[in-house]
């Protein structure tokens, strides 16, 4: 098996160093890609403090990557060498349940492969976007819109993703009063998302010195959550929560319109509560979402393209793994805007 060089994680919560990381055999039908930028998602760093669950070390992170293929399988007949392309957080599933053959790869009952800190079905661990290289199946990997700024499209294969599905589900378009909770790497691109969409968009949050940003994006106002309760009662007709505090839901969906839907991507580590009364008395709904398909990933590249939609980021020199620590300390503290990309061209 061949090697590439990475950024790794040891141990849970260790300092990332450089090393080596093992790079899948070019099977017919896989993509060799050459990494440009990988984006740095709250996800990653969740994983690689095993915050979540129990990992798999050493791990290298990166389920946000946009490159170039270098190679091509016997099989492949949708990329050629020197297309520019991306990877989300997944690059295998089942494709026999049901979620799969209705073209929803992520909600995988076997459960999909995920980019990195997971297995292959073969057995093989799996390991991310930190790095040079990586192989992946043709029908798991995208392609990134040649106008697109190719740093800028890299969060787009998560946090973009995680945001459009949601919004494209519940129909967000014109004559629609839309609320993204938190302005952050998840919030800013709903935003962008939702009032090119054709919604009158409104920003919920904590911290009047993101409202600018918040109209820059393309939002008709930030609303202070300390203040609009009661003034904005009925008023929404989706509410999407990117944050991952904890809710005030039963104020939350008194903010909704009869029938109205409040979608979370964001979680929070604790449960969250309601009162029956807070949905039974407007039609109203509390619901979730999980990234996006390969075909609805796709589909938001598109949309970016004919948009010319990307993330707001801050790039990130890997020349010393160190700067990859103080990227981390700055996402969980907040201090960002709004993505953190790694050039792979560093590593």
């Amino acid at each position: 098996m061949s090697k590439t060089h990475a950024l790794i994680v040891s141990a849970p919560g260790a300092a990332f160093e450089k090393a080596e990381m093992p790079v899948r055999e070019l099977t017919a039908d896989a993509v060799a890609i050459s990494i440009k930028y990988s984006g740095i998602c709250h996800s990653d760093i969740h994983q690689a403090r095993d915050e979540w669950f129990e990992g798999i070390f050493p791990m290298v992170p990166g389920h946000e990557i946009v490159g170039e293929v270098t190679a091509v399988g016997d099989a492949v007949t949708k990329f050629k060498v020197g297309d520019r392309v991306g990877v989300g957080t997944f690059v295998d599933s089942c494709g026999t349940c049901e979620p799969c053959k209705q073209g929803m790869e992520n909600y995988c009952r076997t459960g999909n492969v995920q980019t990195y800190n997971g297995r292959h079905y073969d057995g093989e661990e799996s390991y991310g976007g930190y790095a040079k290289d990586v192989v992946v199946k043709e029908a798991f990997v995208l392609r990134v819109p040649e106008n697109l700024d190719y740093a800028a499209t890299a969060p787009l294969l998560c946090a973009g993703v995680t945001v459009y599905s949601p919004l494209k589900h519940w129909k967000v378009g014109p004559g629609m009063k839309v609320g993204i909770m938190g302005l952050g790497g998840l919030g800013h691109m709903a935003v962008k998302f939702a009032a090119a969409m054709g919604a009158e968009t409104y920003v919920l949050g904590h911290s009047l010195s993101k409202a600018q940003d918040a109209k820059d994006f393309g939002a008709k106002d930030y609303l202070m959550t300390t203040e609009i309760f009661e003034t904005h009662k009925d008023f929404f007709d989706v509410i999407l929560n990117t944050t991952s505090t904890d809710l005030d839901l039963d104020s939350l969906l008194g903010m909704l319109k009869v029938g109205g839907t409040f979608v979370t991507v964001g979680i929070s580590p604790n449960k969250q509560e309601f009162h029956p009364f807070s949905v039974v008395t407007a039609l109203r709904s509390i619901a979730g979402a999980n990234t996006g398909s390969i075909s609805g990933t796709q589909e938001m590249l598109d949309f970016c393209g004919e948009h010319n939609i990307v993330s707001t980021i801050e790039m990130v020199d890997a020349s010393d793994p160190k700067t990859i620590d103080d990227a981390y300390a700055r996402v969980v503290d907040s201090d960002i805007r709004y993505r953190f990309v790694i050039d792979a061209s560093t590593i």
